[in-house]
């Protein structure tokens, strides 16, 4: 199948769901005084990690933060585009600078968890004492792409990384959709042949705008999960119809060759009868 040949890379926050995971949290259970006092001191997944403790503290349970991560809100034709294209074969994957136990909960929670083949995010774990832990994927000391954005410092190179894999098993076609600062360097990553989906008016998509010729990709913009829909299926059928277009017009051209040379060879015979 065509589709099998395409890559769709989703951010997570913003993206598939229509907030900050952290954030939600953080204001869903009455901690947003806290988070913003302790906010300059502290790079963001550090503070997650605090603001867990403190929550844990306060007699919260992890069951609190499942059920309220159940609850972040997720239009339903994003949750219909991702099992669309699924059903399709695309491989689709997940790079978010969220953390495992949050995008896990809601992947299954809404049924999607099986739709993903990776997700790349920052490590998290339930300890002994009922404690969500959250850790940096990445060190912010030492990690570095060299982009002068305040996003975090891998996000390229994991695109590399993943075109670099898939590519081992030939041609790939990739479609990444984005919101925030982070999502520019991967849609640098992207091909001539590739497209990106910014989301309209969120910072990505102005960085985009204002920086049109280094992006090589296609660019195609959304807004709300109604246009992440149309235009996901949109450009993964396009890519499937050039596809069959390409194999079509490739199998005409070995046919014709093949005519060709039989009529040669025959014309050959009845020369010499």
């Amino acid at each position: 199948m065509a589709a099998g040949r395409i890559v769709v890379v989703f951010d997570f926050d913003e993206t598939i769901i229509d907030c900050d995971s952290d954030n939600w949290v953080v204001d869903e259970l009455g901690f947003t005084d806290l988070f913003n006092h302790l906010l300059p001191t502290l790079p963001w997944n550090s503070l997650m990690d605090k603001m867990m403790k403190e929550i844990h503290s306060k007699g919260r349970s992890i069951e609190d933060i499942s059920e309220c991560l159940r609850r972040v809100p997720l239009h339903p034709q994003i949750i219909t585009a991702i099992k669309s294209a699924y059903a399709l074969g695309c491989d689709l994957r997940i790079v978010s600078d969220a953390n495992v136990f949050f995008i896990e909960t809601v992947l299954k929670h809404h049924g999607l968890m099986g739709c993903f083949s990776e997700i790349h995010t920052n490590p998290s774990f339930v300890d002994e004492e009922g404690r969500l832990r959250i850790f940096p994927h990445h060190d912010f000391t030492s990690s570095s792409l060299g982009c002068n954005l305040p996003c975090p410092p891998d996000t390229g190179l994991v695109i590399e990384r993943i075109r670099d894999s898939v590519f081992a098993a030939g041609n790939k076609r990739f479609i990444y959709l984005g919101d925030g600062i982070g999502d520019f360097c991967p849609s640098l990553k992207l091909g001539e042949e590739d497209f990106v989906m910014p989301r309209k008016n969120y910072p990505v998509w102005e960085l985009i705008s204002s920086n049109k010729l280094l992006i090589k990709a296609e660019v195609h913009e959304w807004s709300t999960g109604d246009e992440l829909e149309l235009t996901l299926l949109r450009l993964i059928n396009t890519i499937i119809n050039e596809e069959k277009n390409t194999s079509s017009t490739t199998y005409s051209s070995s046919s014709l060759n093949i005519s060709e040379d039989f009529r040669f060879q025959m014309k050959t015979v009845f020369s010499y009868a």
